[in-house]
């Protein structure tokens, strides 16, 4: 497209000056032609004056003299009245053209060698018709135009040299934008998911570029939550599976019990394969839209009264605090009951039979807080835990639990924090934004425990989100 434009431009540049530049060259040069024989008339005419009084050879000579053109100015006097023709300086003319000016009696032009002749009748007081010639080298009827037509070609080289130049810069303007667009397009197309193109350029180039972008970001949008529906519905699958694996410790000895645990445990490695599979990318959650969201203490009551028979089965005390009031917040009922599967499983999973465990909701001001906490021997680094809830696993843990739980919070404009329990082990707590309160950028908001059992927001203006 870049040579394109340039030839383009060179060519309607040079068909420009050539339509301007070949006729103003000529005329330049007819100007010159008419500028000397106009000069050529002007010597004429200083002479004529004195022919028509006088036709006196040696004054005839000094008026020739006079003029400053004797090499160039010659006089043809006729025949008469006793008199012989009389001719003063050098002719160049032919004598058929001197008498056809004497017969036509009108000036007229005659080409001669190096140049052209001017002839001038001029009428005798004897009514006879003298000639006036005067001689125009050709360098007078040239002079200027070789430099007139320099500087015209000169001009012209300069404009299409310009023409270039400009075309070229508009088209690298008008390329780059677009080969940066074909090499975005590529790198999306290969799997280069974190492929954008600048929005620079033409305005339709920048507008294809926006649309680019907002293609791309819809692409990695579309996939990742794929990925996360995936990874969700996967991790899902993990609560039966650890009723499953609980209760297989009933199941006693034998070999259908051991072939059952075997299932069971290979289930899991399945499921978490799927898990890790699934999470190749970070996925992305949206908030809520308006009017979406649930009661989360009766989504706890209902999560709680699923647990409590297994906590049963392991001797495990259990409790639940504030939720036998409404709590609206703006999660959807799945989103929010996958969360606290994916602590009360963990509970189960990583703590002995027989340990307790809590789940408390407060509605507070600006923020509804949930805690899930236990009696086990707690997280010895929480930060690795959250780090690890934000990407793979390890130690056969997927890792998703708390980047469930992490997403949730966020999605409102809350966060996520793992402590000590008032219990003694591990306490999560979800600080979640609902609608229509505080704005979650405005501050920073904290749990701090007054006495056991009891916690409050404190909204920190000096510090930001």
């Amino acid at each position: 497209m870049r040579w394109a434009l340039v030839k383009v431009s060179l060519a309607v540049t040079t068909m420009v000056v050539v339509a301007f530049a070949v006729p103003l060259g000529l005329v330049i040069r007819e100007m010159a032609r008419d500028r000397a024989f106009s000069n050529a008339e002007r010597e004429a005419a200083v002479v004529a004056p004195a022919l028509s009084i006088t036709t006196d050879r040696d004054q005839l000579e000094r008026v020739v003299a006079a003029a400053g053109s004797d090499a160039g100015m010659a006089v043809h006097l006729p025949a008469g009245d006793g008199q012989e023709a009389l001719e003063l300086g050098r002719r160049r003319a032919a004598d058929e053209d001197i008498a056809a000016v004497r017969t036509l009696g009108r000036a007229s032009t005659t080409g001669v060698p190096g140049g052209s002749t001017l002839l001038q009748p001029v009428a005798l007081s004897t009514g006879k018709i003298a000639v006036v010639e005067v001689y125009v080298p050709e360098s007078d009827v040239t002079n200027g135009v070789g430099t007139a037509w320099a500087v015209l070609a000169a001009v012209g080289v300069a404009l299409i040299l310009g023409s270039v130049a400009v075309a070229d810069r508009l088209g690298v303007r008008m390329v780059r934008p677009a080969q940066r667009l074909v090499e975005g397009a590529h790198d999306l197309g290969e799997g280069r998911l974190g492929a954008r193109v600048p929005e620079e350029g033409p305005s339709e180039l920048r507008l294809a570029a926006v649309a680019f972008n907002s293609m791309a970001d819809q692409v990695v949008q579309l996939l990742a939550n794929e990925r996360e529906l995936a990874a969700d519905l996967s991790h899902r699958l993990r609560t039966p599976l650890t009723v499953l694996r609980l209760n297989t410790a009933s199941l006693g000895e034998g070999p259908a019990a051991d072939q059952t645990r075997t299932a069971v445990e290979q289930l899991e490695r399945e499921v978490d394969t799927i898990i890790r599979t699934a999470r190749e990318a970070k996925p992305q959650t949206a908030a809520a839209g308006p009017g979406a969201g649930c009661d989360a203490a009766e989504v706890v009551r209902e999560r709680m009264a699923f647990w409590s028979a297994l906590a049963e089965d392991e001797g495990r005390k259990w409790r639940v605090a504030g939720a036998d009031r409404p709590v609206r917040i703006p999660v959807a009922r799945a989103d929010l009951a996958a969360a606290l599967d994916a602590l009360l499983g963990n509970v189960f999973r990583h703590t002995a039979e027989g340990t307790a465990f809590a789940v408390d909701v407060h509605n507070g001001e600006d923020a509804v807080i949930v805690l899930v906490s236990d009696a086990g021997p707690g997280i010895p680094d929480p930060e690795t835990a959250m780090a690890r809830g934000r990407g793979s696993g390890s130690d056969g843990s997927t890792g998703l639990g708390l980047d469930i739980v992490r997403r949730l919070a966020e999605s409102t404009g809350g966060d996520v924090r793992i402590g000590s329990s008032v219990l003694g082990g591990t306490e999560v707590r979800i600080w979640i934004q609902p609608a229509g309160r505080a704005p979650a950028g405005s501050g920073h908001r904290q749990m701090r425990r007054r006495r056991p059992g009891r916690f409050a927001v404190v909204y920190n203006r000096s510090r930001s989100r």
